[in-house]
């Protein structure tokens, strides 16, 4: 078969990685997004899902001439949805253009209609005037009299009047008992349809009025730039949502959520990858709080527990990814963050249009925007969510929650974030919460190495660590991150809540982030070396306050 040539506003069959081809319809990306780099392709946005991507023109089919072949490869159910959408789409555009073609044709009937009448009216006058003009040759001045008020009454209604009197309406609009024949468009279809830019822009803040909103084009926002809006009237009354002045959005948990029980559970079923400090804590609460969760760790025996509180077992990263519609996950670096995407039995093989991967690892920008930019290669959804907090804190389900990325996927993610956390914020463009998350654990690291420097300094001189703990306790530094910290050194006890050679690999990505932008972080160095001889002293798996034991070595 010959080659069948692609343009915009076409209707394909869009080939993503593995998975069966799905229709769609090529639109015009959004200004910020680029278009790849290497072969030709178009932006398809496909239908019956939240999705559309970057797809090579030999991964693309016409949709009319393989119809038939797709609907018989291919039974499920989501995908009979995504063809009924095609064919509701299409029979409201025939509409469209057949109402359209009705008016025209009744419009140019009707003028001609009201032509030959004037030329009738014409002649007809033309007749009478002949035969009065006859009678006035013959008559008296009573025929001229009679013949001059038979003009006048007939000039009265000439035929341009008359022509104008019998049209019904004016040009171009319909007829009120016309109504009927437009056929009324969803905003999804009008926006599909326009195939513009226009009908790419995101989405407007609350303060604007919603016009024609696409539901299917609120999420892509790996380029966001605006102010995000005030507020989403979208998000259940159970949350308060609030701006910093700085742009970015939180979602609190209104009186501690995940302790009284007061969420409302998404229906999605949500997948979790990765049960360590962290990650466990968080699907006890997401169980908790009555979600559906598949869940799946590199070390099996780990995922017992949850089993027996009712999650479902995962045997790969890309089984759960595929039979869920949310997968989160937490490990604890870039490469492990990675190797779980990209790696064999993968997420990236999991990933199809409408999928949704939330990555909550503490890496940096670069790993993170990468991960995002295959996720969305595939038509998947991506957030990135690394947390603040610890296995207490994870455990209770009061962590805070730094969220960048797909917009729409983190209001979709509202009542996990309430089950994990107290507090969420969102941060704009991918690469922002890690940024911001390696700053917070830099802060974090390098007052833990001040603390311990403080202890061992009072105990070489003679002072009462503990009167100094007493001391930091009734001042501004207080804090319940002080005072465990501090206990732990005073008991000996370093059972890890927040790994240390977690917090030293966030000191050294925060430097990095530092060094990128050519701006000096002295401080976070000199911890960050006091981290690395307590990891030289085999402290790695104990808790971060075991860098106190870099001092008294």
């Amino acid at each position: 078969m010959a080659a069948v040539s692609l343009r915009l506003g076409d209707l394909v069959w869009g080939k993503l990685g593995r998975y069966p081809p799905w229709p769609g319809k090529i639109v015009n990306p959004p200004k910020d997004l680029k278009k790849p780099r290497g072969k030709k392709c178009f932006f398809v946005k496909f239908f019956g899902t939240e999705d559309h991507a970057w797809i090579k023109v030999e991964q693309l089919k016409p949709y009319h001439l393989h119809k038939e072949e797709m609907i018989k490869i291919n039974k499920g159910k989501r995908f009979q949805q995504a063809v009924d959408a095609v064919e509701e789409f299409l029979r409201k555009t025939k509409g469209k253009d057949q109402a359209s073609s009705h008016n025209s044709s009744e419009e140019k009937n009707r003028r001609n209609s009201s032509e030959e009448r004037g030329k009738q009216s014409a002649g007809e006058e033309k007749r009478k005037a002949s035969l009065s003009e006859g009678k006035l040759k013959k008559g008296t001045g009573e025929g001229k009299k009679r013949v001059s008020s038979v003009s006048s009454e007939r000039g009265s209604k000439s035929p341009l009047k008359r022509t104008q009197d019998q049209s019904p309406r004016k040009r171009g609009r319909p007829p009120k008992d016309e109504k009927d024949l437009t056929i009324p468009e969803s905003s999804t279809v009008k926006r599909v349809m326009t195939g513009t830019v226009a009908g790419f822009k995101w989405p407007p803040s609350v303060s604007e009025p919603v016009k024609d909103s696409d539901p299917h084009f609120h999420h892509f926002l790996l380029s966001q730039t605006e102010k995000p809006a005030v507020c989403y009237q979208a998000i259940t009354k159970k949350l308060k949502v609030c701006e910093e002045e700085t742009g970015s959005t939180s979602i609190q948990a209104a009186d501690s959520t995940a302790v009284n029980g007061s969420i409302t559970p998404t229906d999605k079923k949500i997948g979790f990858l990765g049960l360590g400090l962290m990650g466990s804590g968080i699907v006890s609460n997401l169980l908790k709080m009555g979600h559906t969760v598949t869940v799946w760790n590199r070390t099996a025996e780990k995922c017992d527990l949850f089993i027996q509180e009712g999650a479902r077992l995962g045997r790969t990263p890309a089984e759960v990814v595929s039979t869920c519609d949310i997968t989160f996950a937490c490990v604890s670096d870039p490469k492990a963050a990675k190797d779980l995407v990209l790696g064999p039995s993968g997420v990236l093989q999991g990933i199809r249009p409408g999928k949704c991967y939330v990555d909550m690892s503490t890496v940096d920008a670069d790993t993170v925007t990468e991960l995002a930019q295959v996720i969305v290669s595939r038509g998947g959804r991506f957030l990135e969510a690394p947390v603040s907090g610890n296995q207490q804190l994870s455990n209770d389900g009061m962590l805070v929650i730094l969220a960048a990325g797909d917009r729409g996927l983190y209001e979709d993610c509202s009542s996990c974030f309430q089950a994990m956390g107290k507090t969420s914020f969102f941060l704009g463009e991918v690469g922002n919460a890690a940024k911001m998350m390696l700053i917070v654990n830099m802060v974090q690291g390098s007052f833990m190495a001040t603390i311990a420097e403080g202890l061992t300094l009072a105990q070489v001189t003679g002072q009462s660590q503990q009167t100094l703990l007493d001391i930091l306790n009734q001042g501004q530094l207080a804090s319940i991150f002080l005072d465990q910290k501090c206990q732990n050194i005073l008991q000996g006890n370093f059972k890890p809540d927040f790994y240390l050679k977690y917090i030293q690999k966030d000191l050294r990505l925060a430097i990095a982030l530092g060094d990128s932008v050519n701006h000096p972080t002295p401080m976070a160095a000199a911890a960050n070396e006091v981290y690395k001889r307590a990891k030289a002293l085999d402290q790695s798996d104990n808790d971060m306050s075991a860098v106190y034991r870099a001092y008294i070595h």
